[in-house]
């Protein structure tokens, strides 16, 4: 199955695919609301304010696997549009490891990291930027948002600033 075709609801309980975000370069990360690395929220909308326009988009997955999600979808949309300001995409929350992990995941995973280690998700915030052309690229959860790494691979894949 091609990564726009997985079906995945929204955080309001639509059911959709990411058939919306085709040809644009996504920022695919794993979020908790309760976290030691909870304030990446921060660098991730600030990605989504500079790069959104030019055709990015950061796209959270609520995550309860490592126990540090709240209960329910609305606490977990109210939560970070106060407390964070977030306006990029926010989904319904998944399972990103095991047996019954949500098939985004089982896609996702199958990427290396830069050291070559593929597999589970290790914790909250690992990233995953897919490309226009379907590249993916995998961040491990303590690499900032707003690594050179990571800004680098989406300035790369977005079309010049005019």
């Amino acid at each position: 199955m091609e990564l726009h075709d997985i079906p995945v609801l929204t955080i309001d309980g639509e059911e959709t695919t990411l058939a919306p975000y085709a040809g644009k370069v996504k920022l695919i990360v794993n979020v908790a609301s309760r976290c030691g690395l909870t304030p990446q929220y921060e660098k991730l909308e600030e990605l989504q304010r500079t790069y959104g326009d030019r055709g990015f988009t950061v796209l959270g997955f609520p995550s309860n696997q490592f126990l540090q999600e709240l209960g329910s979808e609305d606490a977990i949309k109210e939560y970070c549009s106060t407390t964070w300001g977030v306006t990029f995409p926010m989904f319904g929350k998944v399972k990103v490891n095991g047996r019954s992990r949500h098939p985004l995941y089982a896609l996702l995973t199958q990427t290396p990291d830069p050291d070559g280690k593929a597999g589970n998700v290790s914790w909250n915030f690992e990233k995953f930027l897919v490309t226009p052309d379907g590249r993916i690229f995998r961040f491990r959860p303590t690499t900032q948002p707003d690594a050179p790494e990571v800004v680098s691979l989406i300035e790369e894949h977005l079309p010049a600033a005019s």
